[in-house]
């Protein structure tokens, strides 16, 4: 059996945010040698860790992790909508095995996925329906979050149920780093944003539009230096990625998400994806990396890293 890894940044504003033609060039061409390496794995399952933006999850029953046995995407941001290819038996085995070693996530039949999910799939291989794929969502914009042991603790399951399978498994990561899009909060919304946050799953095309505008018009006002949000931080970010790396499995386990919000933004969370993949890679022992791309994107409203990774030490094949 075979683990391999690979964990990318996303920003809905790749396709058309402002970035020079050098960034955009060298982040394009990180996520081919990306596709490049999750084509020669030739993976039989993918399971991805992934967040979501109010799009699927909502506050009238937010969990902390789910796993979903069917998903579809909405087709945000100009994604490609429609169902993924979910393993629907092993996506509730995964579930079981999480909820017996103490993991309380939740099950969904019917999940509901954003570009958190898919844009990774559009970037690399060209559509998230092209490789069985069994979600996981992470609650990194809804507070209360989980905490980063969880999300370690999560990973660590994940990776343990993923090395009995005796299949080759990637797990993927999509999210952070660090970022602060203007996501409203509950605790201090207007009754009209606050009964979005609590269920709007189903916006008109207009309200989706209006919202998407938003955002754009908050990339160009970054870019140019005149919003009222937390810059990209290279600093932050490098540390995260050194540490990740070559820290133990344990390192962000005292990482409060209170700090990790105020020092890496709003978007900042979305790192518990990496931590569980890591931590779910680890299941098999030392992993090697290849960090293809960092750049600190202040027009995309995001720190852009696209990494790699392999099992140095692959277990033996098992069933559960």
């Amino acid at each position: 059996m075979t683990l391999a890894l690979a964990c990318a940044s996303h920003s809905p504003l790749m396709p058309d945010g402002p970035a020079d033609a050098a960034t955009r060039s060298a982040v394009a061409e990180s996520f081919q040698n990306l596709a490049a390496t999750i084509q020669d794995f030739a993976p039989d399952l993918v399971i991805e860790f992934g967040p979501d933006h109010f799009n699927g999850f909502f506050y009238d029953l937010m969990p902390a992790f789910c796993v979903g046995a069917a998903a579809e995407s909405i087709g945000d941001w100009n994604t490609k909508a429609g169902p993924l290819t979910v393993p629907e038996k092993t996506a509730v085995r995964l579930s079981q095995h999480l909820l017996d070693e103490g993991i309380d996530v939740a099950l969904s039949y019917r999940m509901r996925i954003d570009h958190g999910f898919v844009q990774f799939w559009e970037s690399t291989i060209g559509d998230a329906g092209n490789l069985p794929i069994i979600p996981i969502f992470v609650n990194c914009a809804a507070p209360p979050l989980p905490t980063m042991r969880r999300a370690r603790m999560l990973g660590e399951a994940v990776g343990r149920f993923a090395s009995g399978l005796g299949k080759r498994v990637l797990i993927v990561a999509s999210g952070g780093l660090s970022h602060d899009p203007p996501t409203p909060q509950i605790a201090t919304a207007s009754p009209d944003v606050r009964e979005r946050l609590i269920a709007n799953r189903n916006p008109s095309a207009q309200e989706r539009e209006d919202r998407e505008n938003r955002v754009r018009a908050m990339g160009v006002a970054v870019d140019m230096g005149q919003a009222e949000i937390l810059p990209v931080s290279r600093e932050w970010d490098e540390q995260f990625l050194e540490k990740l790396i070559h820290g133990s499995a344990d390192i962000f386990d005292g990482l409060t998400i209170d700090d990790l919000v105020r020092e890496a933004g709003r978007g900042g969370p979305e790192v518990m994806c990496w931590v569980a993949a890591m931590a779910a890679m680890r299941s098999e022992g030392p992993v090697e990396t290849t960090l293809h791309q960092y750049a600190d994107v202040q027009g995309w409203i995001a720190g852009m890293a696209i990494l790699s990774g392999k099992s140095k030490n692959p277990g033996m094949e098992s069933s559960l």
